[in-house]
């Protein structure tokens, strides 16, 4: 609520004095002339009355008073009112008791009572009384101004000692600016109170958990910070000789920090947590290319190789087929020869066939055929619901890749499903409670009396968000995070260390290059034919925000001739994409063009440029698409086509993100006319094209 003062000047209140002494000055003025014309009026009815009083008969007992007589008669106040009214009321209210006491004195030293009749009759003449009149009004009007030349005066004076306590007033009420300057009042008479000087606003920082606020930092130069497989503690021989036969040497920094602390959470066997209790969930935040997979693959596989009875202990959730299909891959590779199975459900083959594939009934009851399952949310929930004898109650791990979609995209509640089914009791059990498990709640004695196969989370994701509520839809128990996402101290010339302003959200490979480019919605094809034709780019993956735009662009593209070129999206079927992918790993196809279904997590071969023809239009998406090349520690090119209207909005979301600067690519012109002709025929193709591809749909 504001307050306001009303400060009032002295020189206001002195223009107003003065308006109020011309106005009264008039008004006695004007009484002035008034009374004037009733003494003249007096005096004609006497000079009348004179003839008749020197010859007429007097009345009986005393002489007949005149008209006149009567009116010089009347108390002086009935006078000075009656010649008021005569005014209009203008004269100062007030002031009557004053003027008829002058009045009193001035007929005091004039002679004492009022003339009567017989006063005039005595023998004054008419000059002696006009003379004794003047002299009365001139007494009179010098000391009318010299009284109001006092009163002026002791006005004026209180006006300014008033006017100056109220600016003292005033002055105190208002606060002074942090300057120290002295507020100067405004031209107008209203002042604000209370108002308060701008000050910066400071951010406020989120209060996050322990976990989030004090993660485990990694290393995010790759190439500098590599460690050979046989220095980390604890792998099996087993699994460090198939490691070395398929080239690798030493692992990244991530796996180097992950693999011990999986492989320690689990150290007593899987079927009870380290010392008996029940072991923390693993959250890892690192860039695209960093070896997340192999991360959890070997510690899985080397917790599950004393395994007896195959029973489902590791299932991995990822949002895509593709994905899916590269995981279970790696799984294959190390698994050979362990006696483990590994089963992938993703809806690329029948329901039927896949749940040939997870169960066997037997005379004594349904048995399990995989040790690992590999599987997209939406089958999974399926299999769960409609699959008899598929059995997810001695489940230890539940690996959740790409995490941060994963939470984004809970196709029909499967993560309730999956931990609703793995704390489900058996009814076959009947009275061994022994490693059977209960949905797990506070740690009493009670609960600590038998020992419990734990369910431990693993999550996985370069854009891994850091909302506490996001991350509650898991039930994450006292989760540890390993993250490469912090700012980097940068040395100073003194020596000392500085961090950097911006604050980091997400972290790009480390060989990576950064560039947009300026355009006009006309102008991109064009600048992507440039591109592979001009500046010769081999395996270069295309991204747009659409099914139907990655279409037509292929078309365009393909009619245009010269590259070899090919498109990847959900619209084609997953034999034919299989044969895409695998065509442009061997080199065979020059320029891919994709929607975001290859850009989650997906590692293709080879990637030396990726292209987004269309912005990206949230930073996850642009992370993921530029993470498909410099994977590994190798170096990538990644070219951003921007419109100008998108330019502003593109570069403050790579600000936010904490994204190094990104270099501006100016394509000329002159560069791209040579290709103008050939485009405009290549779009008349594109449109007949179109129109014969609609007309296949109506048919």
């Amino acid at each position: 609520m504001a307050l306001f003062s009303i400060t009032r000047y002295a020189a206001e209140e002195e223009e107003e004095e003065e308006a109020g002494a011309e106005a009264q000055e008039r008004a006695r003025v004007l009484l002035e002339r008034l009374r004037e014309q009733a003494r003249a009026r007096q005096l004609r009815r006497q000079r009348e009355e004179r003839p008749r009083g020197a010859g007429g008969e007097p009345a009986a007992g005393g002489e007949a008073p005149s008209p006149g007589s009567e009116g010089r008669g009347r108390p002086r106040g009935e006078r000075r009112a009656a010649a008021e009214r005569a005014a209009g009321g203008s004269a100062e209210p007030g002031g009557g008791e004053e003027e008829e006491e002058e009045e009193e004195e001035e007929d005091e030293e004039d002679g004492g009572a009022a003339p009567t009749e017989e006063h005039g009759a005595g023998g004054d003449s008419e000059e002696d009384v006009k003379q004794q009149e003047d002299k009365r009004n001139l007494k009179n009007k010098s000391k009318r101004k010299k009284r109001d030349e006092e009163t002026k005066g002791a006005e004026r004076k209180k006006a300014r000692s008033e006017g100056a306590e109220g600016n003292q007033s005033t002055k105190e009420e208002l606060p002074l600016a942090a300057s120290g300057e002295e507020a100067t009042p405004p031209p107008s008479s209203l002042v604000v109170l209370g108002d308060y000087d701008r000050k910066p606003v400071q951010k406020v920082q989120p209060f996050l958990p322990q976990w989030l606020a004090q993660p485990k930092l990694l290393q995010k130069r790759i190439k500098e910070n590599l460690i050979p497989v046989g220095d980390v503690p604890g792998i099996h021989p087993k699994l460090l000789k198939k490691l070395q036969m398929n080239g690798i040497e030493s692992f990244f920094p991530v796996q180097a920090e992950v693999i011990p602390a999986i492989l320690q959470s689990a150290s007593n066997g899987y079927l009870m947590g380290q010392g008996g209790y029940r072991p923390k969930d693993i959250c890892v935040s690192a860039p695209t290319g960093s070896g997340k997979t192999l991360s959890f693959v070997i510690p899985i596989i080397q917790v599950l190789l004393d395994r007896v009875v195959c029973q489902v202990r590791a299932l991995v959730v990822l949002p895509t087929k593709e994905l899916a299909q590269q995981v279970s891959k790696v799984f294959n590779i190390y698994t050979d020869g362990t006696g483990l199975k590994v089963v992938l459900i993703t809806g690329q083959k029948s329901f039927a066939k896949e749940q040939e594939m997870l169960v066997q009934k037997k005379v004594t009851g349904y048995c399990s055929l995989a040790d690992i399952i590999v599987a997209t949310p939406g089958r999974l929930a399926d299999h769960i619901s409609k699959t008899p004898g598929f059995n997810l109650t001695q489940l230890r791990f539940l690996i959740i890749d790409e995490a941060d979609r994963m939470i984004d995209d809970m196709h029909q509640n499967w993560l309730n499903q999956v931990v609703k089914a793995a704390f489900q009791v058996e009814n076959d059990s009947g009275s061994n409670t022994l490693f059977q498990r209960t949905k797990p709640g506070p740690v009493t004695a009670a609960s600590c009396c038998y020992p419990q196969i734990p369910l431990q989370k693993l999550l996985f994701s370069a854009t891994l968000t850091q909302d506490p509520e996001k991350l509650q839809q898991l039930g994450l128990f006292q989760p540890r995070l390993f993250t490469s996402v912090y700012s980097e101290k940068k040395p100073l010339i003194d020596g000392t260390e500085t961090e950097q302003d911006t604050e980091e959200k997400y972290t790009l490979p480390e060989g990576l290059s950064q560039c947009y480019v300026p355009c006009d919605l006309n102008s991109k094809p064009l600048l992507l034919l440039h591109f592979m034709l001009t500046m010769k780019f081999t395996r270069v993956l295309c991204f747009t925000n659409s099914r139907e735009a990655s279409h037509r662009l292929f078309l365009l593209v393909q009619a245009f001739g010269g590259i070899t070129v090919a498109e990847f999206s959900s619209r084609l079927p997953p034999n034919e994409r299989q044969r895409t992918m695998k065509e442009f790993e061997q080199g065979k196809i020059q320029l891919l063009i994709s929607t975001d279904a290859t850009a989650r997590g997906i590692d293709i071969k080879g990637v030396n440029c990726v292209i987004n023809y269309d912005a990206p239009q949230f930073i996850r998406a642009y992370i993921h698409r530029v993470g498909r090349t410099a994977r590994a520690g190798k170096a990538g090119l990644a070219f951003s086509m921007v419109l100008r209207i998108q330019e502003r909005r593109f570069l403050r979301m790579l600000k936010d993100a904490g994204i190094p600067d990104i270099k501006k690519h100016l394509v000329k012109g002159k560069s791209l006319k040579p290709l103008v002709q050939q485009y405009e025929e290549a779009l008349s193709k594109l449109e007949k094209t179109v129109k014969g591809e609609q007309a296949q749909k109506r048919a």
